[in-house]
Parts: structure tokens; C-alpha cells; sequence
């Protein structure tokens, strides 16, 4: 019989799946069940491995994972439920030719966001049998953009993020997040430091390595 001893994580980069803070500091103490916490933990991975702005999961991606069995169909429907119940996944249902399929999304503000607009009916097929609704017209909004580059959004760096929403143009922004990602300083600290700089010094894109480098210095300041 093979061993069923884990044999180590392997040397070298390899993928990471990002989870909020606020999963081991709130919703870990109180998860009682451990088909809700295995739950939870597969959507945090398959939700970071889609592209899409409109991220969510259908019963299926759950069967698909390696950490779930196709067998499991109860079980998964009890601890969908209860993560439902608990606050960390929101469903809305939507009526496809098929008949009505649930969606679940994680309970972010870009999740909520988006779990409103399928129950207030705004959204259309999309034609991929793999993602079969999309909500039209849809833009890359702040937390998205945020959470896309950046990694998971906390509560406070939403309240930060609405801010900065309403003081910078949307293009600075984008620009900003832009030169974190190209320097590997994926904080926002680093970003808010470029866009003040924007805002007192006036943006000149020629000017964009520079800032970049007093960003980097102000951030390592702990500015």
C-alpha cells in the first residue's frame, strides 16, 4: 500500500492561492464542520484561478477539484448550504435553457456586487459552457483592478480604495497599479505613494520611472 504521508512541498516557485486575513482571524474560530471548511478552501483556489472580472462557481467546479469527490453530491450540497449560511459564499440562481443553475460567489465587495446584479437580472448567456452568464458592459472597476493585481481586499483597504476611487482619475490608477506590478511591489501603499506624488507634482507619463523609484523608496520607509 502506497504511503499516504505528504511528501513535502516541492523546492522552487511554485502557485500560491492568496486568502484573506480575515478568514484565519474570523471564519476559521468558527467553522465547526469540515465539509464547509474544505468548501470554503476550494473556492478560495478555483476563484483565483479564473481571469474573469465576473468570477463565481457552479456545483460542477466543485467536482472537478482534486480535494472533492464526484461522489460527494450530498455532502457538497450540505456544506454549500452551510457556507452559505455562515456568510462566506453568496448564490444567486439564474434560468438558463437548462433549467435554473445556482452561482456562488465570495462575499467581497466586488462578490456582492456582482451577486446583486444576477438577482436584479443583469445578465445575459455568454455562450461558454465553462462561465454560461456574464454581466454585460462589464469594466474593471477599483477592486477588481485591486484584487486582479494585487492580491485579496480587506475591509479597511476597501474603505482606502473608495477614497482613492473618488480623488484620482480612473486612468492614474490603472497607470499606478501598472508600475507596481512591473516593479513586483504589489502593496498599495506603493501605488497610493505614486498617485500622491501624481496629485502634488502633475503626471507626466515620460516621467513614470521615476516615480516609481520614490515610491519604492517612500515605501520602504513605511510611509
Amino acid at each position: 500500500m502506497p504511503s499516504l504521508k505528504f511528501p513535502g512541498f516541492p523546492e522552487g516557485r511554485t502557485r500560491v492561492t492568496p486568502i484573506p486575513e480575515a478568514f484565519f482571524r474570523e471564519l476559521l474560530p468558527t467553522i465547526q464542520d469540515p465539509g464547509e471548511l474544505r468548501v470554503t478552501l476550494i473556492a478560495f483556489d478555483l476563484l483565483s484561478r479564473k481571469e474573469a472580472g465576473f468570477r463565481y462557481l457552479r456545483r460542477q467546479d466543485f467536482f472537478g477539484h482534486p480535494a472533492w469527490g464526484d461522489g460527494e453530491t450530498e455532502a457538497l450540497d450540505r456544506a454549500l448550504g452551510q457556507a452559505v449560511e455562515h456568510g462566506i459564499l453568496l448564490e444567486a440562481e439564474v434560468e438558463l435553457d437548462r433549467g435554473p443553475e445556482a452561482l456562488f460567489f465570495l462575499n467581497t465587495p466586488r462578490g456582492r456586487a456582482a451577486a446583486q446584479g444576477v438577482r436584479a437580472g443583469d445578465w445575459t448567456p455568454s455562450g461558454d459552457p465553462a462561465a454560461p452568464v456574464e454581466l454585460p458592459g462589464e469594466r474593471p472597476n477599483i477592486f477588481q483592478l485591486y484584487e486582479d493585481n494585487l492580491g485579496p481586499l480587506t475591509p479597511i483597504l476597501a474603505d482606502e480604495l473608495r477614497e482613492a476611487e473618488q480623488t484620482y482619475p480612473a486612468g492614474w490608477i490603472e497607470d499606478a497599479v501598472r508600475i507596481a506590478v512591473d516593479n513586483n511591489a504589489r502593496k498599495w501603499s506603493y501605488v497610493r505613494a505614486i498617485l500622491e506624488n501624481w496629485r502634488v507634482r502633475g503626471k507626466d507619463d515620460r516621467e513614470d520611472r521615476g516615480d516609481s523609484e520614490k515610491a519604492r523608496r517612500r515605501y520602504l520607509k513605511g510611509s
